[in-house]
């Protein structure tokens, strides 16, 4: 969470920073600020989104070809002027941006406190920039080796930058758990959390690693670990492209996000699977398909949606690979003293390849020596660094908080895994393996068809956008896509919803139902396809309404629900790439009906990137 941009240049940095930090505020939106050198070391910050601060500063003098900026999720106090960053230190001499969360800050706080430091906020960055300064005082020393020794004091994570009246033509910046790239143009340097902010200018970054510090002065790059040993940087060429990154005539970055999936889930399977030479293949997994095919255990760590998208593997590799797995909770796996074995092998999954949850449960199973493999979007992330091995979904930047297309994304992946583990052990038949091949291939072209439907789907939604509750129910493949469902509604709308194997609806959920409450269930045609009728038929007779999405040609559940979606027909296993996207386009229309800001929901940010 939380946005960083920097820059220092030839450019007025203000107008870059300002751009950068609406970029940026998918990973916050309760305060802004920006600090710029033009003889001195001026902050502005306000509470609210970017735009106010843009408000705020309309009249004041923000030139100055250096400067940074920041847009906050707050961790450490209440969202306020005085809790926005950048942070000045006692003196007012330095300046800190801050993502991340200091875990020792309140001792910290009370040894500077006796020191005679002063504190305006209640944020921990605060004190990490008093520490640097207090450092800086004591040792008589110069700012960059200030911050590397404060590095050696504070606990936590951060990626950070600072500014210093007595080094106008210096940024300092570095990171540990906190992603903090920087771009590379000439005669002028880009600091973000991550490449949105950087892509209209340059396309050659530098994915700073943990514990390294960047010194950028007099228009040279240093680069130095914490033992302040000069790095050589590793600079990469970024594929972004500015387009990616905008509306492009959207209402809204998620609305476009769920369109884009016939394009996201396609390039998910590009260079993976051709079906004319039935060539099924991934980089990422080559060398590891021996370890994957003789594995006692899988086990899939992950959170949020990455989750949902996990728990589908696990269908799908039990069923085709015949390997026991075990779906967790990143941010319980890694404080739960899990059993993890030498040839079990963990994978990771999440959108930004950057979820601190996630990462920490990385380096627990590395130290117990399994095998990790990461699936992220992100390329450069600090997951696709930390991991064994690991697939990219390719499925272009998400900027909506609510994850979509990413969800598409990694099943598929997870899918065509699953088929090379289970073609790799002969669990797979090969005549099975070539139908799901060509099935997969035509997922794109089926969900167009779903997305067809939008317009019916915004009828139904203009019926129950005042409602409270809503329950979702499926069975087997589509079990994990009624979770989905759920929290998408939760996330964007604020309805309460929760998501149930349709069987477990006798065991406690069933007392919710009445005339009032909305039950949307996943009834597509599988295995399962009897059960889930009489579960709508328990439903009905206790006058709920039911909102069924159902396989194309259905002529039973029509009878019995009050709304019907049709989704084209698939395999099973497949059966979620299709059966979320109506689930997609529900929520989002029943936020916007109610007002919400669905791209920046409330109380939520893009990239968690603190416990």
């Amino acid at each position: 969470m939380c946005g960083i941009v920097a820059y220092v240049g030839h450019r007025e940095a203000c107008p870059i920073i300002i751009k950068g930090l609406k970029r940026l505020e998918y990973r916050g939106y309760d305060s802004a600020g920006i600090a710029l050198m033009n003889g001195d070391l001026n902050v502005y910050k306000k509470k609210g989104k970017v735009a106010d601060l843009e408000a705020f500063i309309s009249d004041k003098d923000v030139h100055g070809n250096i400067g940074m900026g920041h847009t906050r999720w707050a961790t450490h106090g209440e969202p306020n002027d005085v809790n926005a960053h950048p942070h000045y230190s006692s003196s007012r001499n330095i300046a800190i941006i801050h993502n991340g969360i200091i875990e020792n800050y309140a001792a910290l706080k009370t040894l500077l406190i006796s020191k005679g430091h002063t504190f305006q906020s209640e944020t921990d960055s605060e004190v990490f920039i008093n520490l640097i300064e207090d450092i800086r005082i004591n040792n008589n020393c110069t700012l960059v080796e200030a911050v590397r020794l404060a590095l050696h004091e504070v606990v936590g994570a951060y990626a950070i930058v600072v500014l210093s009246k007595d080094d106008p033509n210096q940024l300092v910046a570095a990171r540990k758990g906190s992603p903090l790239v920087l771009g590379i143009g000439k005669g002028e340097y880009f600091l973000a959390s991550d490449a949105t902010p950087i892509i209209e200018y340059t396309n050659e970054v530098v994915y700073l690693k943990d514990y390294e510090l960047a010194v950028i002065k007099d228009g040279e790059l240093d680069i130095r670990s914490k033992e302040d040993i000069k790095q050589t940087p590793y600079i990469q060429h970024l594929e972004l492209t500015l387009d990616s990154i905008e509306k492009g005539g959207y209402e809204h970055f998620m609305l476009k996000e769920i369109f884009e999936q016939p394009r996201s889930i396609m390039d998910s399977m590009r260079g993976r699977m051709i079906v004319e030479s039935n060539h099924l293949m991934m980089g990422g997994i080559r060398e590891f398909e021996n370890k994957f095919a003789n594995a006692e255990r899988i086990l899939i760590v992950a959170c949020g949606t990455s989750w949902h998208a996990g728990l589908v593997a696990e269908y799908l590799i039990e069923d085709f690979a015949r390997i026991p797995v075990e779906v967790e909770y990143a941010s319980e796996f890694r404080y739960r003293n899990p059993i993890v074995r030498e040839r079990d092998i963990v994978i990771a999954i999440s959108q930004s390849g950057e979820t601190a949850d996630t990462l920490a449960a990385i380096e627990l199973a590395k130290s117990k020596g399994a095998t990790i493999f990461g699936i992220c979007n992100v390329v450069g992330s600090s997951i696709a660094r930390a991991t064994d091995a690991g697939a990219y979904t390719h499925a272009g930047p998400e900027i909506g908080v609510a994850s979509t297309k990413a969800f598409t994304a990694q099943v598929t992946v997870l899918t065509l895994i699953s088929m090379i583990i289970g073609s790799k052990r002969g669990t797979l038949e090969t005549s099975k393996l070539h139908q799901l091949m060509a099935e997969l291939e035509n997922i794109p072209a089926k969900v167009e068809q779903a997305l067809a439907l939008d317009e019916q789907i915004k009828r139904i939604a203009a019926q129950y956008q005042d409602a409270t509750n809503f329950i979702y129910l499926g069975r087997g493949y589509n079990y994990p896509v009624a979770l989905e469902g759920a929290l998408k509604l939760k996330e964007i709308s604020y309805i309460h919803a929760e998501g149930y194997p349709a069987a477990e609806m006798k065991h406690g959920p069933i007392a919710l139902i009445d005339e009032q409450m909305p039950v949307v269930v996943i009834a597509t045609k599988d295995s399962s396809y009897e059960k889930i009728v009489s579960n709508i038929q328990e439903v009905r007779a206790r006058k709920g309404k039911v909102i069924a999405v159902v396989t194309e040609g259905d002529t039973t559940i029509p009878t019995m629900a009050d709304h019907v979606i049709e989704v084209p027909e698939t395999s099973e296993h497949l059966a979620p790439l299709l059966s979320v996207i109506p689930l997609q386009l529900l929520s989002y229309h029943i936020a916007v009906m109610r007002g919400c800001n669905v791209d920046q929901p409330r109380n939520l940010a893009k990239s968690v990137t603190v416990e």
